[in-house]
């Protein structure tokens, strides 16, 4: 009677995990992990501006700029996968052009259960800002962002430096004179980004309003319409106007420091525990900040198609204009 050996479930992965466990102990004591030097505003790649901007001040290589422009380099590579799937008359998309279909139709039915008939109008932005922000997020966990850049003198607490070959250097755990730049810092951790994407949420959602209500929309803010007829209510209707005009500037605010404050603390997370516990626990990290990352993106995305949706609700609770 033949007899069959019961395998393990884990199979072959325990001994890649295990093998990366003890690579890791060898790779800390060969170069011990340095703690990044952590600031709130991006750092600058070149010292000298590129040009000024009058009364804004000058404009500089900042390394969140080149982190700008990978985004818009990924999600152009994700456009053109899936336009060549298209091309191609696959009925079925694979791969990543079969993923971005089940997301766009997961997030476009989100939409349309929300805004109805606006769901057209809406879900453009709603899907732009999804994707913008989580590969944003995301990208903060590649290998070599924020880890790899230029050596420059500190001006305090620095680190000593070590020959790699040729004009490659590392940094030492041993104080120095010298300190790291990255070249791509995290997008998301930089305030410019988050609030110029708050203001573009925010803005759009006044235009929605509009064209779904006209100028009557702006009766939301400024409602004067009862304050003689009826003084005392058209006076509450106007504080609530304002009310509500407070509320508008304060999405600004919660907006920009929600995405910014979580992805800023998931940033020094991962820079002290990298430093403090190298092996095996980054691990645990660098997953739960990609499931931060998605969760991040997914409130921001939500918040606007929430908010643009209900703006171009009348008091009624249905939108005046097709």
């Amino acid at each position: 009677m033949e007899t069959t050996r019961k395998k393990w479930r884990w199979g072959v992965n325990r001994w890649i995990v295990l093998a990366c466990i003890i690579l890791g102990i060898f790779a800390v004591n060969i170069a011990a992990p340095v703690q990044p030097h952590i600031q709130v505003a991006a750092e600058k790649l070149i010292e000298e501006p590129l040009f000024n901007l009058g009364p804004l001040g000058d404009f500089y290589l900042v390394n969140t700029i080149p982190a700008l422009l990978l985004v818009d380099l990924i999600i152009l590579g994700m456009a053109w996968s899936v336009r060549r799937s298209v091309r191609k008359g696959d009925l079925v998309p694979r791969g990543l052009a079969g993923a971005l279909e089940a997301l766009i139709e997961i997030l476009y039915n989100l939409t349309e259960s929300s805004a109805g008939k606006w769901a057209k109008a809406i879900f453009p932005w709603f899907a732009s800002i999804f994707l913008v922000v989580l590969i944003a997020n995301l990208m903060k966990l590649i290998p070599g962002v924020e880890t790899i850049g230029i050596i420059h003198h500190a001006e305090k607490d620095g680190h000593a430096i070590q020959s790699l070959g040729g004009i490659w250097y590392t940094l030492t755990p041993e104080k120095g004179d010298y300190t790291l730049t990255p070249f791509v810092r995290g997008l998301s951790t930089d305030l410019n980004f988050t609030v110029g994407l708050a203001l573009v949420s925010v803005f759009m959602t006044q235009v929605i309003g509009v064209r779904a209500q006209g100028w009557r929309y702006f009766l939301k803010f400024f409602n004067v319409t009862t304050l003689f007829s009826r003084p005392f209510f058209g006076a509450i209707d106007f504080l609530v106007g304002l009310l509500e005009t407070i509320s508008e500037l304060a999405k600004i605010l919660s907006f920009s420091f929600r995405l910014f404050g979580n992805m800023f603390a998931g940033f020094v997370l991962i820079a002290l525990v990298g430093t403090l516990l190298p092996v095996f626990i980054p691990s645990f990290v660098y997953l739960f900040e990609a499931f931060i990352a998605v969760i991040q993106a997914f409130v921001f995305g939500m918040l606007t198609m929430v908010f643009m949706a209900q703006a171009t609700r009348g008091h009624g609770g249905e939108s005046e204009h097709h």
